[in-house]
């Protein structure tokens, strides 16, 4: 009678500790995939997430070309099954592109690779936007304008805003670099 109880015991301890260590996996898995969207532009698949924390300004130096457009803001993305990113260039034979020097805190806002523009001056600033009222990293220039910086590595960059002057009348839209 002893070993049965002791049997019994011991089996519904192993299952319990089973059971906690498949739903400790479970949310772990669960937590890593939260506000991750992947997607494929042009060929090239993208794994889409916001930030956490601030971004090191740095990572953001350097000519970064324009891949995708996506018409609407991250949240609008995060929530679609099949995201319908494009990208139209309205440069003629050449790519589109956005320089940053990020020791000096200026960019070239979006334009031909053939063309040159004026650098504008910025400032970066991990808090909470103006625009968007959210606590996340962007971009401030030329006084009352915002870029949120959705998440930069050394390969990619996703921007949400208006980075082309006829795009304030169409809405936010979510640009997706690649590293040049």
């Amino acid at each position: 009678m002893k070993k049965l109880l002791v049997v019994l015991t011991m089996g519904i301890f192993l299952q319990a500790c089973i059971v906690s260590t498949a739903t400790k996996a479970v949310t772990t898995v669960a937590k890593a995939s939260i506000g991750v969207v992947k997607g494929t532009v042009k060929g090239v698949s993208w794994a889409v997430s916001k930030a956490n924390g601030k971004i090191d300004k740095d990572r953001l130096n350097g000519t970064w070309k324009l891949v995708g457009i996506y018409n609407g803001s991250f949240e609008e993305y995060s929530n679609e099954r099949q995201p319908n990113v494009s990208f139209q260039s309205f440069c003629n034979e050449t790519e589109s592109i956005l320089i940053f020097k990020s020791k000096k805190d200026k960019f070239q806002p979006l334009h031909c690779a053939d063309s040159k523009e004026n650098w504008i001056k910025y400032k970066f600033d991990f808090g909470k936007n103006p625009s968007t009222r959210e606590k996340e990293n962007y971009i401030e220039y030329n006084g009352k304008n915002y870029i949120t910086i959705i998440d930069v590595s050394n390969k990619n960059l996703v921007l949400e805003g208006y980075l082309i002057n006829n795009d304030i009348h169409s809405g936010k839209k979510l640009y997706l670099f690649e590293k040049k």
